[in-house]
């Protein structure tokens, strides 16, 4: 973009690009994630706030424990650099076809999401949507964490349990339920688990204790008994493989598991009911890009 500049409602002249520049900070909350989203470094990024708040003569971000917050005056200024996303979008973006449904989505978003949602929820609903906008980018990275109190550089958190962070706004996915599953040949050698109580002998396929950080996910395993052995990963494909392969007893998302031909549900009794929310940023929930996506997620 050129370093051409526009007049504000009070005179000053503004470069649309760090109307853009503070746009992307007050959307991710960092600037290192700003500068890789706008396609420029730390420093451009630095500069161009710096300009900005030269040209409106006030600040427009100030730095909380959560990352970067707009100022009341950032706050004014975000319309216009909306408007100003919007109209380059407009001429960037290809022409909506004669007849077609509306607009063409145009942009990134960012979404970190558990390993499983992203497997069988995810997936098929962000392939739909950019099939459909050949010019919606999404960058996704698997986490199974709990919303983050810190700016995390994301547009979207998915995470297990209702997110309760400060600036953020919380919505609701959908349910779904942790049982215990085991491979036939696993259940030839060792016989099926009758009680909870009967799996103090078996080994355990779930998440490392010591790298889980969601209550609920915790939670799910403290009414089992200690059991004699355990596989552990943070990865819901590893665990289902290990469970798949007669491993041991595998605590796995039921929506992964119970179509299984190569899984049976042992203890169908034990039903651990989990939501998946999604924690977004007002700023972000702004983008008409981050509420499509959201929709399609929901």
């Amino acid at each position: 973009m050129t370093s051409s500049h526009v007049p504000s409602a009070s005179g000053p002249r503004i470069a649309p690009d760090d109307l853009l520049t503070l746009l992307a900070v007050a959307r991710l909350g960092k600037y290192t994630a700003a500068a890789h989203s706008l396609g420029v470094n730390h420093t451009t990024v630095s500069r161009r706030i710096a300009s900005l708040e030269k040209a409106v003569a006030d600040r427009v971000l100030t730095q909380a424990p959560e990352g970067w917050e707009l100022t009341a005056r950032g706050r004014q200024l975000l319309p216009a650099a909306e408007a100003v996303e919007t109209a380059l979008a407009s001429v960037a973006g290809p022409a909506p076809e004669e007849g077609g449904a509306g607009r063409r989505l145009s942009g990134t978003v960012r979404i970190a999401a558990p390993e499983g949602f992203v497997r069988t929820f995810a997936m098929p609903a962000l392939s739909r949507l950019q099939r459909n906008h050949p010019g919606l980018q999404v960058e996704l990275q698997t986490a199974t964490q709990r919303a983050r109190r810190y700016r995390s550089g994301m547009d979207i958190e998915i995470v297990v349990g209702r997110p309760d962070t400060r600036h953020s706004t919380a919505h609701y996915l959908r349910s779904y339920s942790l049982g215990l599953f085991a491979a036939p040949s696993y259940l030839a050698r060792h016989g099926e688990p009758e009680t909870e109580e009967a799996l103090a002998d078996r080994r355990l396929i779930y998440y490392p204790e010591h790298s889980l950080e969601v209550d609920g996910l915790l939670n799910a395993a403290e009414s089992l008994p200690e059991t004699a052995g355990y596989f552990r990963s943070n990865s819901v494909n590893a665990q289902l493989q290990a469970t798949q392969m007669g491993v041991g007893i595998g605590l796995l998302p039921v929506y992964a598991a119970q179509g299984d031909d190569s899984l049976v549900r042992v203890l169908p009794e034990f039903d651990k009911v989990m939501e998946y929310w999604a924690s977004v940023r007002p700023e972000a929930l702004r983008s008409p890009v981050v509420e499509h996506v959201l929709a399609a997620l929901r």
